[in-house]
C-alpha cells in the first residue's frame, strides 16, 4: 500500500507516491490511463497531478488541456473525485504550440504567465475541463519574474477565498523567490504555498549547470528548515535513465547532471540493483521514498501500464542503513 506524508503544516496527509497524469489523453490512450488511475487508487494512492498545458508538445493538433479533459471523463465514469487529492497548475499555457513545435518560438516566450487575470481565467478553464468545482492544490507552474509577486499572490488568495482551490503551490522556482513569497504572504495575510514541485532524483546537478527546476543543496536545506513547505519531486527516475545506458547518452534530461559525480552515483545504483536483484530505477525510487530530511512526495509519470507497474515494487523495497549510507556517500 502507498503510505502518506504530511502536506506542510496543513494537517493533511497526502500520498507519498503521487501519480503524474501529464501524458494521459495524449501519449497514453484513454483505456490505459483509466486502468492506471483505477489501479493507483485501489493500491491506496490518492495524489493526482496535472496541469492546464499538458500535453501540447505531444504532436500536431495538441493544444494543452488534454490531460485535464481525460481526468474529467475518468471522474465522471468512476465517481471517485472524493477519493482524490487533485493538483493542477497554471501559468505555463502556450498560446501557439505549433510555432514552438516548428522551432519558430521558444516555449518560455509563449507562456501565459502568472498575471492575476491570467490565473483566474486559467483555473476556471481547468475546473471546466476537470468537471469539478475545486482542486485541492493549485500551482504556479513556471515562476513569472515579469509579473509583480503581489499581483500573483493576491489573485491566488482570491482563488482560495472563492473555494476554487484549497491549497497553493509553486514550481520551477529559486529559493530566494520562495522566501520572498513567504514574506509577502505573511505581511499581507495571504495564504502561503504549502508545496514546491521541483525536479529531484538521486543524481546531483552539476555545480556548473544552472537550472531553476532542479533542487540543489541550498534548496533542500531550505525546505528541511521550513516544514510548512512540502517538496513534490518530479522526474524522480529522470525518464528511466538508471536502467538505460543508451538513453543516458542521448536524452535531453542528462546535460545538467553530466560529470564524474554522476558516473560514480550511477555505478553505486547499479551495484545495489545487482545485489538486490532489482532494477536501478526501483533502487532510486526506494531511496527517494526513504528520505526524511526533508520527507517529501515522489511524483511518477508513467507513459505505459508496464512503466507504472515497474515502479510499484519500490514501495516495498526497504534499503538498509548500510545501503542508504553507501548511496549517500557515492561521489567521484
Amino acid at each position: 500500500m502507498i503510505r502518506t506524508v504530511p502536506l506542510g503544516r496543513t494537517g493533511e496527509q497526502v500520498s507519498q507516491l503521487a501519480l503524474g497524469c501529464m501524458l494521459m489523453g495524449t501519449s497514453t490512450d484513454e483505456p490505459t490511463s483509466f486502468g492506471i488511475l483505477d489501479h493507483y487508487l485501489d493500491a491506496g494512492g490518492s495524489f493526482l497531478d496535472t496541469a492546464d498545458c499538458y500535453a501540447w508538445w505531444d504532436g500536431p493538433g495538441r493544444v494543452g488541456g488534454e490531460s485535464e479533459e481525460l481526468l474529467g471523463r475518468w471522474f465522471a465514469r468512476s465517481g471517485r473525485r472524493d477519493e482524490v487529492f487533485l493538483a493542477t497548475k497554471g501559468s505555463a499555457w502556450v498560446d501557439d504550440p505549433e510555432a514552438v513545435r516548428a522551432g519558430r518560438a521558444e516555449a518560455s516566450q509563449r507562456y501565459a504567465g502568472a498575471g492575476g487575470d491570467t490565473l483566474r481565467h486559467a483555473l476556471d478553464a481547468s475546473l471546466r475541463r476537470l468537471g469539478v468545482d475545486h482542486v485541492d492544490l493549485y500551482y504556479v507552474h513556471v515562476d513569472d519574474l515579469g509579473t509583480p509577486l503581489e499581483e500573483t499572490l493576491e489573485a491566488l488568495a482570491g482563488l482560495v477565498a472563492a473555494g476554487k482551490t484549497r491549497h497553493l503551490g509553486w514550481s520551477n522556482v529559486r529559493t530566494w523567490r520562495l522566501e520572498r513569497i513567504r514574506q509577502l504572504c505573511e505581511r499581507h495575510g495571504w495564504p502561503a504555498p504549502v508545496a514546491v514541485q521541483q525536479q529531484h532524483s538521486y543524481l546531483r546537478r552539476h555545480p556548473g549547470r544552472d537550472n531553476v527546476s532542479i533542487v540543489d543543496d541550498e534548496q533542500l536545506r531550505y525546505l528541511g528548515a521550513h516544514d510548512d513547505l512540502t517538496l513534490v519531486a518530479y522526474s524522480p527516475i529522470l525518464k528511466g535513465i538508471y536502467d538505460d545506458e543508451a538513453k543516458r547518452r542521448t536524452h535531453h534530461v542528462m546535460p545538467p547532471y553530466e560529470g564524474a559525480d554522476t558516473q560514480a552515483r550511477l555505478a553505486a545504483v547499479a551495484k545495489v540493483a545487482a545485489e538486490l536483484g532489482v532494477t536501478g530505477n526501483q533502487v532510486v525510487l526506494a531511496w527517494l521514498l526513504q528520505q526524511d530530511s526533508p520527507e517529501f512526495v515522489t511524483l511518477i509519470g508513467p507513459r505505459t501500464r508496464e512503466q507504472y507497474e515497474a515502479a510499484l515494487p519500490a514501495l516495498d523495497l526497504r534499503l538498509d542503513a548500510a545501503t542508504l549510507a553507501a548511496l549517500a556517500d557515492a561521489e567521484a
